[in-house]
């Protein structure tokens, strides 16, 4: 087989036509994450209309119903657009590199599965200016709202919604195919970096509930335009039915978003704390297990439906369960930085920004795992503050961190430290005000997705939105590191994290041509 180096990948065309039709997988990463940005910003800038809706009781901003729509987008871009398409193009870059690998397996569909999601997303926003509006039934778009009572745009929603999905499926076989069939022959899979394993658990999930969501979203299209009655009562159909298929998507969905995130964190600790990861076996059974048990926890999202008792305790007990091997990660995290030599540059601060964060949203999620009191906290700001708490540290930040810890090596020029730390301190001083006052409002009864309430949470709703606005405009920090590291400034060494060698599990920066006859450096089991 012959090997194509890098620069002759794209072929001839210069310019535009490089981009679209390239086959590189550096070239796909990088437009992954510029498209996951763009998203960031267009969903977060739909997060900051929600909280100026919400500063105070009775301004009226924006319309309720634009209000509902804002929900929905900021759900959906958020999710589908922003976080996903984030570690995809994180994986793209970083994932061929680390196996030795001159490329991903499959590099014309890895070109088209990027390509899919410009036209998805185009559809989907498009659907702000049609009549009746944009959809307006919430990111979890539960039936009966969405297929009864849905505006035109909801069929739309339901093809950028397929679009999406097949652009995950194809992304996830490229990337089976690649690790399966691609690693240098020293590269046993124990010895793999742990952002490659997680990388490869999340794409067997990635591939088992996608058509789950395809099968859920062309149930509704057929309700809506062809007269059936999957959930619809009235036809003999069932609306809770729509829960159950959505949330076995959903579940497994939100660990799609978070166990790309262990790996980037199970990368950053040891770097900076200038040891090798503790209980690297552990990790990664610790990884299969929660992939496994991500399958078994799905109703806990629906106690209030009227389960019968033996359901809530099993998923009660499940979800508790599933809790174990997550903890199991966090205590490794600890312990390799544990008598290390630390540094604190701003990939560690957002890995252990990430550590603390998210243990804190777990803690969260075991009180809403018990199922009595979750009918008190179900359909509150609680369960915002909650998934904001597992999704935003952990989701947004490691994407952050991985940002931060691989720029260097993407671009060969250090990024602005000072800069960077600014913005850490930023987004987490706003996160913490925007998300931590929304338990107390949800464990006092606000509801959420309601465009107004009580004046008793006037205040937590001010404290919210400032650090909201805060979190919102520290991003500008984030993009102006970006730019100025690509323009240039100080070259990055070959090892570019000081102390640090042996640690990084990747090759160095730029990276080399590859051949299969020449493995990559491969860490020993004792470091030198």
């Amino acid at each position: 087989m012959t090997s194509i180096s890098a620069t002759e990948h794209h072929g001839p065309e210069k310019g535009l036509m490089r981009w679209i039709l390239t086959t590189n997988h550096k070239d796909i990463g990088s437009m992954y994450l510029i498209f996951s940005l763009l998203m960031f910003f267009i969903g977060g800038s739909m997060a900051l209309i929600i909280r100026m809706e919400l500063v105070e009781p009775g301004l009226q901003v924006v319309q309720p119903e634009f209000f509902n729509q804002m929900t929905t987008m900021h759900g959906l871009i958020m999710v589908f657009g922003a976080v996903m398409p984030a570690f995809v193009g994180l994986a793209n870059w970083m994932v061929p590199m680390m196996i030795g690998a001159p490329d991903m397996a499959l590099p014309r569909l890895n070109n088209f599965s990027f390509w899919i999601l410009p036209f998805a997303f185009t559809m989907m926003l498009s659907s702000l200016f049609m009549d009746g509006g944009a959809p307006n039934f919430g990111w979890t778009f539960y039936a009966p709202l969405s297929t009864t009572y849905a505006p035109p745009s909801v069929t739309f929603f339901i093809f950028a919604m397929h679009m999406a999905g097949v652009s995950s499926i194809l992304g996830a076989i490229n990337i089976i195919v690649t690790v399966m069939n691609m690693r240098a022959p020293a590269m046993t899979y124990m010895k793999m970096p742990l952002f490659v394993w997680t990388w490869l658990i999340t794409a067997f999930l990635l591939i088992a509930v996608m058509p789950v969501l395809a099968g859920t979203v062309t149930m509704m299209l057929t309700d809506i335009h062809f007269g059936t009655s999957f959930f619809d009562a009235g036809g003999g159909g069932d609306p809770v039915l729509f829960q159950h298929l959505f949330w076995f998507f959903g579940h497994p969905e939100v660990y799609i978003m978070i166990l790309p995130a262990f790996g980037i964190i199970s990368q950053i600790v040891p770097t900076f704390s200038r040891k090798p990861l503790f209980g690297y076996p552990s990790m990664v059974y610790a990884t299969s297990s929660i992939a496994l048990l991500s399958f078994t926890v799905w109703a806990h999202h629906m106690f209030t439906v009227g389960l019968p008792l033996v359901g809530e305790l099993f998923f009660m007990y499940a979800t508790m369960l599933i809790s174990v091997p997550t903890g199991v990660k966090v205590f490794n995290w600890v312990a390799t930085m544990f008598r290390g030599s630390l540094t604190f540059e701003t990939p560690m601060l957002f890995a252990i920004a990430f550590i603390v964060l998210f243990t804190i949203g777990g803690f969260s999620g075991l009180m809403l795992a018990i199922s009595p009191a979750d009918f008190q906290y179900h359909d509150t700001y609680f369960v915002v503050a909650h998934f904001h708490y597992v999704l935003v540290p952990g989701a947004v930040f490691s994407i952050m961190a991985a940002t931060y810890y691989w720029l260097p090596k993407w671009t060969g020029y250090m990024y602005d430290e000072f800069l960077g730390k600014c913005h850490f301190w930023c987004s987490f001083i706003g996160l913490n005000l925007t998300f931590f006052p929304m338990h107390f409002v949800g464990l006092a009864g606000m509801p959420r997705r309601i465009p107004d309430y009580s004046l008793q949470f006037a205040d937590f709703n001010m404290i919210s939105s400032m650090g909201g606005f805060l979190f919102g405009f520290a991003q500008i920090l984030f993009v102006i590191v970006i730019v100025k590291c690509v323009q240039g400034g100080k070259k990055a060494k070959a090892v570019c994290w000081e102390g640090a060698k042996g640690l990084e599990w990747s090759v160095p920066s730029p990276a080399p041509y590859h051949t299969f006859e020449t493995p990559p450096n491969l860490p020993d089991e004792k470091y030198p």
